[in-house]
């Protein structure tokens, strides 16, 4: 009797330490998959992060263009222009609409105000701005009216 006793504790203690390994199994590739998502998240922004660097180089090129449109208003430039566009449309990238909409921080940096009808309302576009997804690749820089234009404020000196 004795050894049947000692077998039976002998297959629990086996038992136990099979489902102990089973477990540390199961959480070591549970892990391993964690890391491999992580991973691939990682890969992913950092290529959206170096496409967007390198949009936000070529925006300036793309004003260029628009300003050299306006003065020379050629047929050829105009069509490159039209490609730029939908390329860049083509990565995500959207313009902010600015001229008419009301004055937000987030998306547009006010250069100047100037006295209006309304309060907050974007009345000229200087820069045109971008966005990819929530991420400002750049604001547009506008001119911003105001009802009533806060005149500088002048210290007095006390002799």
């Amino acid at each position: 009797m004795p050894k049947s006793k000692a077998t039976k504790v002998k297959k629990t203690d086996n038992l136990v330490e099979h489902h102990e390994l089973e477990d540390r199994l199961k959480r070591a590739l549970a892990d391993y998959q964690n890391l491999e998502k992580r991973v691939e998240e990682e890969r992913k922004l950092l290529s959206k992060l170096s496409a967007s660097l390198l949009i936000e180089k070529l925006l300036p090129v793309l004003d260029n263009l628009e300003k050299a449109q306006v003065h020379l208003n050629d047929e050829g430039l105009e069509i490159v222009i039209k490609q730029f566009k939908e390329i860049l449309t083509g990565e995500g990238v959207e313009e902010i609409a600015a001229e008419g909409a009301q004055f937000n921080p987030h998306y547009h940096e006010a250069v100047e105000t100037q006295h209006g009808e309304h309060d907050n309302l974007v009345i000229k576009v200087l820069t045109k701005g971008y966005k990819i997804e929530d991420t400002i690749l750049r604001p547009a820089k506008v001119i911003v009216s105001k009802k009533k234009v806060e005149p500088a404020v002048k210290e007095e000196a006390y002799v």
